[in-house]
């Protein structure tokens, strides 16, 4: 049965921080692939995101073009509206029911596991990898993390990655500011973003 790691998010914009985290996960699970699903509408978000769905996709297409091993999907955009993980995951099992799924989540996302949709369901179809990053300034630490029920407890691995302190929301922030994000993304990535205007606020 072949290992496939799921990465979601908005992607907006993807940086060397999702990057570095499915190459980790990859390494540390014995994953074959890594499938990055730019999301409609996250459930526990907000705020609506700042590039149209087109451009979020074409930006992880852009950054995981030179890796063998990654691919973009589309489906949770061409499903709109709020994007589950079981939905999504219920789909690619009726598609690749061969695979078995891990998702690819930070730690901060692992403490709200008791809040998703259908999550007892899900966290019997799929393991979690819970990969460290930055959070208020401190490192991911186990045990800071609320206790999670045992039958979640037991369905997630914990993946160490460096801890690089870079979001998508600091990068919007940058270059709304007129700032660079070279670094920050991936070259591909950044031409885009600078041939689009994307995030500048030029009045």
């Amino acid at each position: 049965m072949r290992k496939i790691g799921l990465m979601g998010g908005t992607f907006d914009p993807i940086h060397i921080g999702h990057l570095v985290a499915a190459e980790r996960s990859m390494e540390a699970c014995g994953l074959e692939q890594v499938w990055f699903i730019p999301n409609a509408g996250p459930p526990l978000k907000e705020r609506a995101p700042g590039a149209s769905p087109e451009e979020r996709l074409r930006m992880a297409e852009l950054a995981t073009e030179d890796h063998p091993a990654f691919r973009v999907l589309d489906l949770e955009l061409r499903r709109g509206g709020i994007s589950y993980t079981y939905d999504t995951v219920d789909e690619l099992s009726r598609l690749e029911p061969d695979a078995e799924f891990h998702l690819i989540v930070g730690t901060d996302r692992i403490r709200d596991l008791p809040l998703w949709h259908r999550i007892d369901e899900l966290a019997q179809r799929i393991r979690f990898i819970g990969v460290d990053r930055p959070d208020d300034g401190k490192p991911a630490d186990p045990a800071l993390m609320p206790p999670l029920p045992e039958p979640l407890r037991e369905r997630v691995i914990r993946v160490p990655m460096p801890q690089l302190d870079i979001s998508s929301t600091a990068i919007r922030t940058r270059l709304a500011a007129g700032l660079s994000a070279r670094y920050l993304v991936p070259d591909a990535v950044l031409g885009y973003l600078t041939a689009k205007g994307l995030y500048r606020h030029d009045g």
